[in-house]
């Protein structure tokens, strides 16, 4: 099994190699297999990247926005001709179920691709404005080079969400994904070309954590673009505020799901698993710490652990496989060390907690597990584990749920089930997140912002309001008649 790119990067339209970078290997997380190897950028790379980018801006923003339009939704047509070849690629470079793979990562990076080509329109114009004899106008100009740097969970997704506003405000970008799946935007990347994108608009260059400093620092990017975990947003924020530049920040998160007594059991347990499981729980947005009302914990433990012992664990290239492995090894560590913490501070394991014994082979797999009589000071209730773990706390009233709720660093997610839709509202306003469900969870379209408050980031992914953060105002007076000075 092999998925080895024509070479490591791929700049100014074409794969470029450079061997003099570290070698990463891509490794398949359902067998352990090295299934192809690269090389990190070298500073020359980095310089050839931003230089290609640099150049080229000034030519895509010279196109009419419904010229680019046109490339982004061809980019998009493309990606949903080819979503089962990209799905396949996107299951080999993450170890994410083929079943989830085909709808839920290219075919999202293409309606991230459409949406933006088809509002750059109307979503960048300007206002006039009357002063008298006098008047002015704005207008929204790109910033000019964008530095996008995703992560390993979604990678074709995030490339896309991050090239399709910035590109669509006339940026250019170069795109670093992360070294642990480097396989997927160096496909979007050929894929833009051929709908039509100049030469240098958008690059791929791979590399680890001594490149991300090269990008961020370097004189001739404007903004950067993170998602990733809590500490390195810290790090890239810092360096960017450093020197002023525009930082869009998507980072981790500990969300609440708040289940009240009333709520529709299996839709509430739907939701639960959804904000847990998915992608083998590897979602930032993840719903970790699930407070259900006391009148129905016993009711929704039974039904969760029921369900939660029917998932289907498996090769994930197998469509009837329902939860693959962890993207590495290292993070399946990571992840077995919470659920021991999680043991030894007390809380009751229900389900899971181990390595499946049905799944052979070398893969990175984990039992979905589900812990209750979890209490707000455990490890696994503060700390974001990154993987299918799910906390179930009890809560008397609304009041102390929300208290609870709240109290944590992080402000990504949140999520309420009742049937009771003043108190959902009522709720939902007093939680502190950026972007929260009402009986559902983890529904991300492109319509509708993301993004989150607190410690979890700032700015926003989609939607018209993600333009914002990929363009500035520009503001023009315009004096109708003569200069004048009282000197």
């Amino acid at each position: 099994m092999k998925a080895q790119p024509h070479a490591s990067h791929f700049i100014d339209g074409v794969y470029v190699e450079d061997t003099a970078g570290t070698v990463i290997e891509s490794i398949y997380p359902a067998t352990g297999e090295v299934i192809a190897r690269l090389h990190a950028a070298t500073p020359a790379i980095v310089e050839q990247a931003v230089a290609s980018a640099k150049r080229a801006q000034k030519e895509w923003a010279g196109f009419s926005p419904a010229q680019r339009g046109r490339v982004l939704k061809k980019a998009a047509d493309l990606i949903r001709e080819r979503n089962r070849e990209l799905s396949e690629l996107e299951t080999l470079d993450t170890g994410k179920p083929i079943q989830e793979t085909i709808v839920a990562d290219p075919s999202s990076g293409a309606d991230s691709l459409e949406f933006f080509g088809g509002i750059i329109a109307t979503a960048l114009n300007g206002s006039q404005i009357p002063l008298g004899g006098d008047w002015a106008y704005t207008k929204r100009v790109p910033l000019g080079v964008v530095v996008g740097i995703g992560a390993w969970n979604y990678p074709q997704q995030i490339a896309c969400w991050k090239a399709a506003p910035a590109l669509a405000a006339g940026n250019a970008m170069v795109f670093k994904p992360s070294e642990v799946t480097p396989l997927g935007a160096l496909k979007i990347a050929e894929i833009l070309i051929e709908a039509g994108l100049p030469k240098g608009v958008f690059n791929v260059i791979q590399g680890d954590r001594d490149t991300g400093p090269l990008l961020v620092n370097h004189k001739d990017v404007a903004k950067v673009s993170l998602t990733g975990s809590v500490p390195t947003g810290r790090k890239v924020a810092g360096a960017a505020a450093a020197q002023l530049k525009h930082v869009t920040m998507e980072l981790g998160g500990k969300s609440p799901i708040l289940v009240f007594d009333d709520a529709d059991l299996e839709s509430a347990i739907s939701g639960a698993m959804l904000g847990n499981f998915y992608s083998s729980g590897q979602v930032c947005s993840n719903g970790t710490r699930v407070f259900v009302q006391k009148g129905l914990r016993d009711k929704f433990l039974a039904r969760l652990k029921e369900r939660t012992e029917a998932i289907v664990i498996g090769d994930p290239q197998d469509e009837a496989t329902q939860m693959g492995p962890l993207v590495s090894f290292a993070q399946r560590e990571k992840v077995l060390s919470y659920i021991e913490k999680g043991k030894a501070e007390g809380a009751t394991l229900i389900c899971g907690g181990g390595i499946p014994n049905t799944v052979s082979g070398e893969g990175f797999y984990i039992q979905p597990t589900v812990f209750a009589d979890v209490t707000d000071d455990m490890t696994i209730a503060r700390e974001e584990i990154f993987g299918p773990v799910m906390c179930v706390l009890d809560f008397d009233t609304e009041e102390e749920a929300i208290a609870r709720a709240n109290a944590t660093e992080f402000g990504l997610s949140a999520g309420v089930f009742t049937r009771d839709f003043t108190r959902a509202h009522r709720v939902v306003d007093q939680l502190e997140a950026g972007t929260l469900w009402i009986n559902t969870y983890n529904l991300c379209p492109v319509e509708i912002p993301f993004g989150g408050s607190k410690q979890s980031g700032f700015g926003r992914e989609n939607s018209a309001a993600a333009l914002e953060h990929y363009s500035e105002l520009k503001t023009v007076y315009v004096g109708m008649g003569p200069c004048e000075a009282p000197y």
